[in-house]
């Protein structure tokens, strides 16, 4: 399975909105907070369409596996520090849920993707 451009990847596609709606957020988080959780959320948020796009650019399925099961990391990572940043009050919980649950599609859709690459 040969991916030219990951921009074409749904997934790469829908965690790139969620980085850039997770950037807009952390915006209001306190300012102590800015290299704590502000920078552990953006730094997990972006490495998952990072590493898909980093994936892409590497040779053979063997790759693109490694780097989409490290964007899954990535992504597990980041939806406990969306469920930290609720319970701190960081986020709002409506905020906090619609994020949960783009952050569970994206790992589903990651790990299918990771799926079709060890068939």
């Amino acid at each position: 399975m040969r991916v030219k451009d990951y921009r074409e990847i749904k997934v790469w596609q829908r965690s790139h909105l969620l980085t850039l709606e997770l950037y807009r957020l952390t915006k209001r988080f306190p300012k102590e907070e800015l290299f704590g959780l502000t920078g552990q959320i953006r730094r997990a948020a972006s490495s998952i369409p990072a590493n898909i796009a980093e994936g892409c650019g590497r040779d053979g399925d063997a790759e693109l596996k490694r780097f989409m099961t490290i964007a899954l990391g990535s992504a597990c990572e980041l939806d406990y520090f969306v469920l930290l940043a609720g319970e701190l009050d960081y986020i709002g919980s409506a905020d906090a849920a619609k994020l949960s649950t783009e952050i569970l599609e994206i790992r589903r859709m990651l790990g299918s993707f990771i799926q079709k690459l060890k068939a």
